[in-house]
């Protein structure tokens, strides 16, 4: 007997699933499990993505729904991991649980180098393992280094042709190749949640804003998140649209929609916030919207290379300057989205929806971002990382680099060798800032 075990914690994901399970990117197995991980702050208070309208529509796809959650309680997901001393005893356990006895098991995770996937393929030692990717961290590194007794048994990374050309970076330190997950199978899936949008507003054609609530993950404060949610505003009336939508972040606070309600009766726009909690590529069907604009969404590539509709970003010069650390793995989802779609502020380029970059240039700049990020995982990218550079820098160029993090890679772009010991010179940084208060004191 064969089990093959998809864990999902999003209806998206959940989505991609079902779009390889119906493209035939997993073979005949004698029983299916839909694995739901609920990693919400507080899931007891957060609905489950098999609570979520349209899941029923992907629910015929797998022999059960088990939940996570309720194995490891009262764990979180995403905060637990099994001692290596108890890996045998929980995969007793989870077997007995899940009523797998002595099957042959396979796995299906999203995000190996975290957990929950992560300790779901130390449980279940030697299982052969498939990583599917449903957004543009795909295209990133690696996030952490995962013990190769894991990252060996990954036979590929699935993922959704986002950014057609471009190829992912995510686990090729163990030359996990990459696989697409077909386009129409995808939206073909996508189709069947369209009705899960009945009780949607009637609206034809607007100016569509996605939230993203970045402010919990501690990339903005509540405050410029925002301002970043009536800069969008801002920015689709002074090109002329009259009627918006905005789709809130599910766990976004209320107050985030009262001040672009404020915002909009200024500006004399009619504004729909929406209060059902569906995947953006429903609105696209439902709604047709004229201008998509988020900050760096998966949802504006889906638009855009799903769906042909016009996007616009903003605010992604202000998410590469504040994401810290440098590897923090939103980067290169940012860089994709800056590089390549047009920037709300810039009329001509929004109408014409001119690409920043062709693929070719932007596979260039990811694979630079990635080695710079992932120095010790991607150490076979730093010839092509010190190439881009010397052939490439500019203002626009070193926008998705630092200077320090090159300057301690050796690589093009940093500080002179002679100036590098500035920046941790402790005397050094005594004496500038003396320096300024004398010369601030001189001009009083």
């Amino acid at each position: 007997m064969t089990t093959q075990i998809f864990q999902a914690s999003t209806l998206y994901g959940t989505a991609t699933l079902a779009a390889a399970l119906d493209s035939g990117c997993f073979p005949l197995a004698d029983r299916r499990i839909l694995l739901v991980c609920n990693n919400a702050l507080t899931p007891e208070t957060s609905p489950g993505l098999d609570e979520m309208p349209g899941f029923e529509k992907l629910r015929d796809r797998f022999d059960d729904v088990l939940s996570y959650n309720a194995a490891i309680s009262p764990f979180h997901p995403g905060g637990w991991a099994p001692r290596m001393d108890d890996l045998p005893l929980w995969e007793r356990y989870l077997r007995h649980e899940w009523r797998l006895g002595d099957d042959d098991v396979t796995l299906a995770v999203e995000s190996i180098q975290v957990n929950p996937s992560l300790s779901l393929a130390q449980i279940f030692t030697g299982a052969p393992v498939t990583v599917y990717a449903d957004g543009l961290m795909s295209y990133g590194p690696t996030r952490n280094k995962i013990d190769p007794l894991v990252g060996t048994r990954v036979d590929r990374v699935l993922h959704l042709d986002l950014v057609p050309g471009l190829e992912p970076l995510l686990l090729t330190e163990f030359q996990v190749p990459g696989e697409i997950v077909p386009t129409p199978a995808f939206t073909k899936v996508l189709a069947e949640l369209a009705s899960s949008g009945d009780g949607l507003p009637a609206v034809e054609e607007p100016a569509l804003l996605l939230g993203q609530y970045l402010s919990a993950l501690d990339i903005l404060t509540a405050a410029q998140e925002e301002d970043l949610h009536v800069r969008m505003l801002e920015g689709v009336a002074a090109l002329g649209h009259t009627t918006v939508v905005f789709k809130p972040h599910p766990s976004a606070p209320a107050r985030f929609t009262r001040s672009l309600e404020k915002e909009a009766e200024r500006l004399g726009v009619e504004l729909t916030v929406l209060d059902t909690p569906v995947l953006a590529e429903v609105l696209y069907q439902r709604m047709r919207p004229a201008l998509v604009v988020g900050c760096f969404s998966t949802a504006l590539l889906t638009a855009s290379a799903l769906y042909g509709l016009p996007v616009a970003r903003t605010g992604t010069g202000l998410l590469l300057e504040r994401l810290t650390p440098y590897e923090n793995s939103n980067r290169v989802p940012v860089t994709v989205v800056d590089a390549l779609l047009p920037e709300l502020g810039d009329r001509a380029a929004v109408a014409e929806q001119r690409r920043g970059m062709d693929v070719d240039a932007l596979g260039a700049l990811v694979r630079a971002v990635g080695f710079a990020m992932q120095p010790r995982i991607l150490p076979g990218l730093r010839a092509q990382t010190e190439a881009f550079l010397a052939g490439n820098l500019s203002e626009r160029t070193l926008r998705y680099f630092k200077r320090r993090r090159l300057t301690s890679l050796a690589l093009p772009g940093g500080l002179p060798a002679q100036l590098s010991f500035i920046p941790r010179n402790a005397t050094v940084r005594r004496v500038a800032r003396t320096a300024r208060g004398l010369r601030r004191g001189v001009r009083r």
